[in-house]
């Protein structure tokens, strides 16, 4: 229990520290092995490495197409398209609403959250700027439409945060709709009136928009799409995966085929996108990858057998000890899917089991570990975060109170909603 412990305290502050979870997981994983009577060789090249083998075999053909058709949708301009279009619809007044919605129909149409953060910042800057609201919302606002209801609670959504609980529940993407789709409720509309609640302060303070140092990127104009042509793709994947039941790699080949044909006077770009969405996803398939090889070392030590009797014994629903265990490893790695990817690669089969013999439904098992993957997740180390950040040219110091609001505590809310909900019988 001990080693199980200091390899999660090494994994957390050497990822807050900024370092990559790529070698920092196998180090982690050899404190797990050495504290836990291993042989550190095995332990990393069999035990850990067949977990990272297994979870990359398994997902990355979605990792691959998900980034390919994020950055077609990024380079053909349909992304921009669908964002403009819902914000002038919404109207510049309500500026916070309008790229809230634009990143939320973005995610949920299959376009990954980096993507998105591209896609929606130069738009972001215009409408606060003519709704003369601080900038120091911006990153707020698009954690809120990005990293949180669309990720984890909408039933349907393509995002990989949905998909991994499905292997191991025997669910599927629609999994417990009424407990997400109250999650998502209480996420988009408390975290809308929270960022209106704080804009209004702000306000009243007498911060107000204030020019970027570096202003070269905002450029909202440009050819773009038609709209319904820019729309067609996202509810293609939708669609596929949802109505029809094709798999999420069958959807979103179909997504990307469609894209293609739509934009196909721009065929010359579609090497350097497809090569950039290849390339990303490298990335982003390790990363979770790594932790997840973690996980498996983890569950080959002794110790791991007492931290199952500490979860399993949280008393009450076996939904909460879930949510728990799912929190603290994605705060941990300050990953969503990495932290999940752990814990239910160590235990999954046990809440599997417990639904089978409780008779709890799966899919409530599903739609907890999807919601909790969205909450601790989002704290300072988190990659999304600092991507968000950076792009933004905001500090922590400006805006990571209100990232912390909308993409932490009130998502934490809505999760003991759902557990709630399952708990008289609702999912």
């Amino acid at each position: 229990m001990f080693g199980i412990i200091l390899g999660l305290i090494v994994l957390m502050g050497l990822a807050y520290l900024g370092w990559s979870i790529i070698w920092i997981a196998p180090i982690a994983a050899g404190v797990v092995a050495l504290t836990g009577g291993l042989d550190l060789l095995d332990a990393y090249t069999n035990t850990y490495m067949s977990g990272f083998v297994n979870f990359a075999k398994s997902w990355f053909p979605v990792f691959m197409l998900g980034a390919i058709f994020g950055k077609l949708m990024e380079d053909t301009g349909m992304a921009k398209s669908v964002a403009v279009a819902f914000t002038k619809v919404i109207g510049t007044k309500r500026a916070i609403l309008g790229v809230l919605v634009s990143c939320a129909v973005l995610t949920y149409g299959g376009v990954s959250l980096f993507v998105v953060v591209f896609a929606v910042y130069p738009l972001a800057l215009t409408l606060f700027k003519e709704a003369n609201i601080s900038r120091r919302l911006i990153p707020g606002t698009v954690a809120l439409g990005a990293f949180t209801f669309t990720m984890t609670a909408v039933p349907g959504t393509p995002q990989i945060q949905n998909l991994i609980p499905t292997e191991y529940f025997m669910t599927d993407a629609m999994a417990a709709p009424i407990m997400g789709i109250v999650a998502a409720i209480i996420m988009a509309v408390g975290g809308y009136y929270y960022l209106r609640w704080r804009e209004k302060q702000l306000t009243a303070k007498g911060e107000t928009y204030t020019e970027p140092k570096d202003n070269k990127i905002i450029n909202v104009d440009g050819d773009t799409p038609h709209f319904i042509l820019s729309i067609l793709p996202l509810l293609t994947v939708l669609l596929t995966l949802n109505l029809l039941k094709w798999d999420i790699v069958v959807a979103l080949l179909s997504g990307i085929i469609l894209l293609m044909l739509l934009n196909i006077s721009k065929f010359k770009g579609f090497v350097k996108a497809i090569n950039g969405g290849a390339t990303g996803s490298v990335t982003a398939i390790i990363n979770t990858s790594a932790a997840v090889g973690f996980g498996t070392v983890v569950q080959a030590v002794p110790g791991f057998n007492r931290l199952t009797e500490l979860l399993m014994g949280i008393k009450g629903n076996p939904l909460i000890s879930e949510a728990v265990a799912v929190n603290i490893l994605a705060g941990a790695t300050g990953s969503a899917s990495g932290g999940m990817g752990i814990a239910l690669e160590a235990l999954g089969s046990k809440y599997y089991e417990i639904a089978m013999n409780t008779g709890i439904d799966p899919e409530a098992f599903h739609r907890v570990a999807s919601l909790s993957s969205g909450g601790l997740d989002a704290l300072p180390h988190n990659g999304a975060v600092l991507t968000l950040l950076t792009i933004t040219g905001m500090t922590h110091k400006d805006s990571y109170k209100d990232i912390f609001v909308v993409a932490v505590l009130i998502p934490i809310v809505s999760i003991i909603a759902a557990i709630l909900l399952a708990s008289i019988g609702i999912y």
